[in-house]
């Protein structure tokens, strides 16, 4: 659609749990066909684009043992096997590719734009107990980044066993070829970087003020016109809101995320950052000459809480999965609204709808 992200309000979904409930009413229900179906339903909530979580071809089988034991399978998509394939499952026909087009084209029909969740951070191969599946057995020293000293453990920056190494040359190249597969094949209209931290890590894992991954994907032919939207950090610790490495690039303000929940919890002392948050971060932005856009604002994700478990649990409760409330943010700066999880009090519920409100 070739828009800027000035006016963009983004709308993140996922492809196989969107219309998984019969409550959404599709014939397809947990696939591209089944999304093209609720496009009057998201014309009406007045988003300008989804952002689809991962659809990537990825490992359903990735899932620690516990979790495995109990028959669940890897829900979330953040452990691509092909960088270049719509994951199977989420085609409703045998034709993964026409069927993705054919959804992006009926959004577009209706000037909804189409960004991406990619994972150029790892892959499903885990560590060195992880599965070969095709990167290890190819070009494992290329395309991972591994230890120096000892050349059988993997580097890990993103708490998934391994780290791509992005910026050999090859690596890179062959990166940004997918990114161009999706924008000039598949037609999407930009891409979020899951861990986008990583991308700025050498060979040997250290972060480069001018990574050269970044300015390819910045200047590519056929990108040009792509949003590019970073998770300016990694699982290594490394945290870039405000100064990721080049100029297009927008970047999701988890400042931004974490001031306003602080706010509206009640916490004191927070409505000077809140007032800076909503104006666009100038604090963050203004020093590299970048604009309020390059700010993606937002409040809740696909990681942690989501409205209205903000709004209804002071602790997360994760104990259908299998890891014993061990996964996801301990703090997530939320309040229950006086009563832990479910109630039928209608002044909490009543409070509890407001205050979701209030985030909006």
């Amino acid at each position: 659609l070739g828009r800027s992200l000035q006016d963009a309000v983004i709308y993140e979904l996922h492809v196989g749990g969107f219309t998984r409930h019969p409550s959404a009413g599709v014939t397809a229900p947990g696939t591209f066909r089944g999304l093209a179906e609720k496009i009057p339903y998201l014309q009406s909530l007045g988003v300008t684009d989804v952002e689809l979580l991962p659809v990537f071809a990825f490992d359903s089988q990735d899932v620690p043992a516990a979790t495995a034991a109990i028959g669940l399978h890897n829900f979330w998509g953040y452990s691509p096997v092909s960088f270049f394939a719509p994951h199977r499952a989420y085609a409703a026909s045998e034709d993964p590719r026409r069927e993705f087009r054919d959804m992006v084209k009926a959004l577009h029909a209706v000037g909804i734009g189409v960004i991406l969740d990619v994972v150029l951070n790892h892959t499903a191969e885990g560590g060195a107990d992880g599965p070969t599946i095709g990167y290890k057995g190819l070009f494992n020293e290329l395309f991972y980044l591994l230890d120096t000293k000892d050349r059988t453990k993997y580097l890990d920056f993103t708490g998934c066993g391994n780290t791509i190494s992005s910026n050999q040359p090859l690596v890179a190249q062959w990166l940004v070829e997918a990114l161009r597969f999706w924008a000039v094949e598949m037609h999407v209209d930009g891409f979020r970087f899951d861990l986008a931290g990583v991308l700025s890590r050498d060979e040997a894992g250290k972060p480069l003020p001018h990574a050269p991954v970044i300015a390819a994907i910045e200047h590519a032919a056929g990108l040009a016109d792509a949003h590019l939207i970073a998770e300016a950090w990694d699982a290594g610790g490394l945290y870039q809101v405000g100064s990721f490495p080049g100029f297009r690039w927008a970047e999701w303000n988890g400042r931004y995320r974490d001031a306003v929940r602080r706010f509206l919890r009640g916490d004191p002392g927070h409505l000077g950052e809140l007032a800076t948050r909503i104006a666009g971060s100038s604090d963050l932005y203004a020093w590299a000459g970048k604009l309020p856009q390059n700010s993606i604002n937002f409040v809740t994700c696909h990681d942690g809480f989501t409205l209205y478990d903000l709004v209804s649990y002071d602790r997360k409760h994760n104990s259908a999965n299998g890891e014993h409330n061990r996964d996801g943010r301990d703090e997530n700066l939320s309040w229950n609204s006086g009563v832990e999880g479910a109630t039928d009090d209608p002044e909490i519920l009543r409070l509890r709808a407001q205050r979701a409100r209030n985030f909006m």
